[in-house]
């Protein structure tokens, strides 16, 4: 039996596709190592979102290389996808697959390892209008008591920050059908919630239309909710322009669907949204949000923020700076601009320096660590839905509320994968302490 490693790098997404693999070698009597330990193969599935990430995919690629040079090193994802010339030419590279055709990806490794060629096995295919969504099944074996299954991939948005669209293709969407045999899997295999995830979520099903009839990612979420013994359902990021009113109807009356969104900003001054392609300006992202919170009250609300985009000034940041307080987001995740080759914004002028980029993500952190207590200290007195996950230490346990809150309680492992309703009865640094009803 042949040992593969997987490193993953980046976002939730790419987290699922690792998962989708792993399964696919599985099912083919592959052995899956951690990747620290001896393989036949090492996979990194990579990330290009930003320059640390590209240079941390690189240098975990050299990593394989170095620990085991006779291995078959397999470089997938965003990376070989936007810049295949590049990651062919780093030494011991022996296999790229970017993020079409990964159903092949087994197929492609043996063929690898049976041809022992000094050239790079190259499948990097280009994204086209017609490419469609790859129902790669999810992976079930793993203790942890959440999935995330990917529904939607591609974005035609264009951020002008964002290399997403170039390296991860045009909108495709998975089946509703597929949605509800996948969410049946994971919940046989024991999962209790479900996250449904995407590249640009808010726009599953646009391509979907079926007999005049429009899909959208309410659909999914009835579908998925429709399998019986799910016992929690989660939405990833999605455009706040995008949350449906009938999908916000579902989330007040549904207790098994999180009352928890993530909307991102990425900025609160208008001049820099317009700069950045947003879909929204302040008022109207403002207005959205005041609706939302009317039609879930108590929902918890999470963003990203991009400080130091190009021509960013001192007044501008101030002004995103008052509008996330204003705005009073559960926890904000802060990220200094990164210049990706190929996009709009590389090219604009007035970039900021990476000091003061630095200096304002510190400073933004501080408005977010207020945020995060005020909404913690809010939750004080509730009663709240936990799904427990792992020990904290040999006397407490801890999990995730609906509402996304970290949540730590008396208890033993035996807790772990179980529901339970908790009294809030106090915080603790980024965290709730209750007690089980």
């Amino acid at each position: 039996m042949k040992k593969i490693a997987f490193y993953t790098l980046g976002c939730k997404v790419n987290q699922a596709d690792t998962a989708s693999m792993e399964a696919l070698f599985k099912a083919r009597g592959y052995e899956v190592v951690p990747f620290n330990e001896d393989a036949d193969i090492y996979l990194v599935n990579t990330c290009v979102v930003t320059n640390e990430g590209q240079r941390k995919s690189r240098q975990i690629i050299r990593r394989s290389v170095r620990h085991n040079p006779l291995a078959l090193t397999v470089v997938t994802g965003c990376y070989p996808q936007t810049a295949p010339d590049e990651v062919r030419a780093i030494e011991g590279v022996d296999v790229i697959l970017g993020n079409k055709d990964r159903t092949g990806i087994v197929d492609l490794v043996e063929k690898a390892l049976a041809e022992k060629q000094d050239a790079v096995l190259d499948n990097v295919q280009k994204m086209t209008v017609d490419t469609k969504f790859e129902e790669l099944g999810v992976g079930t074996e793993t203790d942890k008591t959440r999935a995330f299954l990917k529904i939607q991939e591609g974005c035609n948005q264009y951020c002008t920050y964002c290399i997403i669209p170039f390296a991860r293709g045009p909108l495709r969407s998975r089946s509703i059908e597929g949605i509800k045999e996948e969410v049946a899997k994971l919940v046989s295999a024991g999962y209790k919630e479900i996250v449904l995830i995407g590249i640009h979520l808010g726009c599953y099903g646009k391509e979907l239309r079926k007999d005049g009839i429009n899909i959208s990612l309410y659909d999914a979420v009835c579908a998925a909710l429709s399998v019986e013994g799910l016992e929690r359902l989660r939405l990833g990021s999605l455009e706040s322009v995008e949350v449906e009113p009938r999908l916000l109807d579902l989330m007040a009356t549904e207790p098994r669907f999180a009352k928890q969104l993530h909307l991102p900003l990425q900025s609160g001054c208008d001049k820099i949204l317009s700069a950045m392609h947003r879909p929204y300006d302040t008022a109207k992202f403002k207005n959205l949000l005041a609706d939302i919170r009317a039609k879930v009250p108590g929902v918890s609300i999470t963003t990203d923020v991009i400080v130091g985009f190009p021509g960013e000034t001192e007044e501008d940041f101030a002004v995103t700076m008052d509008f996330a307080k204003e705005c009073a987001f559960t926890k904000m995740h802060i990220f200094p601009y990164s210049k990706r080759k190929g996009t709009p914004a590389e090219s604009m002028p007035n970039q900021v320096e990476e000091k003061v980029k630095a200096e304002r993500a510190t400073r933004l952190g501080v408005i977010d660590n207020e945020l995060v207590q005020a909404s913690l200290n809010a939750m004080v007195g509730k009663t709240v839905s936990v799904l427990f996950e792992q020990p904290v230490d040999a006397g407490h346990m801890e999990g995730l509320c609906s509402e996304y809150f970290r949540v730590i309680v008396p208890g033993t492992k035996e807790l772990s994968n179980k529901i339970c309703n908790v009294n809030i009865t106090g915080t603790e640094a980024d965290a709730l302490i209750g007690e089980i009803i």
